[in-house]
C-alpha cells in the first residue's frame, strides 16, 4: 500500500512538473537606454522555455521593431504593451535573419499596417526555406531614419547564418547582434544547422572594428546586460573548433 501511494504521489508530481513546463512564459520588456528597449519572448525547446531577445526603438514618428516575437501568442500583447507604455504604434520591423525566431511574426505585423523589411539575402533565404516573407528588402547596408533616430543595418559576414545582420543605434551606442552574438550566459554556439563556423571569427572581428565601443550589446538569446558577449562568442567558436579536433 505504501509503495502504491508513493507511486501515485510521484505520478502526480510528474504531472505538476509537466504542466509547469508547458505553461508559456509571459512577454518581458526591459529598458536599455534613451528610447531603446529589449523585449523577450519564449519558445518551448524540448521541455524548456528558451528566451529570444528582440528590440524596439521609440521615435517621434512611431516605433521601429527589430525582429518579431518568437512566441506567436505574444504578437498582439507586444503591440498592446507598446501602445500602453509609449502611446505609439509600430511602423517598421526589420528582421535580422531568416530563422523563425526573427521572422515568424511578419505576416501578423503586415495585417497591422507595419512595414516589414530584411536584407535581400534574408528575403531569398526566407523564400527558399518557406519562412514568412517580409514585404520589402534592401540590397546593402541601410540606414532607417525614423523621427529623431538613425537605425543602421550592417552585414559583417557569415556566422550563425550566412545572412545574419546586426543593428546599430548610434544615438545610444546600442549594438543589436541578434543570433550572430552569443550571450555570456551561453555555454555553446547553439543551433549550428545553418551556421558558417569557419567564417564566424572573421565576422566577429569585423564587428569589433566597426563598433569598437558600444555601450550595450544585445545577443539574440539569454542574458544581455554583459557587453563582453562579443569576446565570449569568439571564445565559444575557439572552444568549438578545439573540440572538433579532438
Amino acid at each position: 500500500m505504501i509503495k502504491k501511494i508513493a507511486s501515485v504521489g510521484l505520478f502526480v508530481l510528474a504531472g505538476i512538473c509537466a504542466a509547469a513546463q508547458s505553461k508559456p512564459k509571459p512577454l518581458q520588456i526591459e529598458y536599455v537606454a534613451g528610447n531603446v528597449y529589449v523585449y523577450t519572448t519564449y519558445s518551448l525547446l524540448g521541455d524548456t522555455w528558451f528566451p529570444a531577445n528582440a528590440m524596439y526603438v521609440v521615435t517621434s514618428k512611431g516605433v521601429v521593431m527589430i525582429d518579431t516575437p518568437w512566441d506567436t501568442t505574444q504578437f498582439q500583447p507586444l503591440l498592446d504593451s507598446i501602445q500602453a507604455r509609449h502611446h505609439k504604434k509600430v511602423v517598421v520591423c526589420i528582421s535580422t535573419h531568416f530563422h523563425d525566431d526573427r521572422t515568424i511574426g511578419v505576416d501578423f505585423l503586415k495585417t497591422k499596417g507595419v512595414k516589414t523589411f530584411c536584407s535581400k539575402t534574408t528575403y531569398d533565404s526566407c523564400k527558399t526555406r518557406g519562412e514568412r516573407l517580409p514585404q520589402f528588402y534592401f540590397t546593402k547596408d541601410t540606414t532607417f531614419n525614423v523621427g529623431e533616430y538613425a537605425i543602421q543595418t550592417y552585414y559583417a559576414g557569415a556566422g550563425h547564418t550566412n545572412d545574419n545582420i546586426v543593428i546599430w543605434v548610434p544615438k545610444e551606442k546600442v549594438l543589436y547582434g541578434g543570433c550572430l552574438i552569443k550571450s555570456t550566459d551561453a555555454i555553446d554556439l547553439g543551433n549550428l544547422k545553418d551556421a558558417n563556423v569557419k567564417a564566424w571569427p572573421a565576422t566577429m572581428q569585423n564587428l569589433k572594428r566597426k563598433f569598437p565601443d558600444p555601450k550595450f550589446v544585445i545577443p539574440g538569446h539569454q542574458g544581455w546586460k554583459d557587453k563582453r558577449s562579443i569576446d565570449h562568442t569568439l571564445q565559444l567558436i575557439k572552444d568549438y573548433k578545439l573540440d572538433k579536433k579532438d
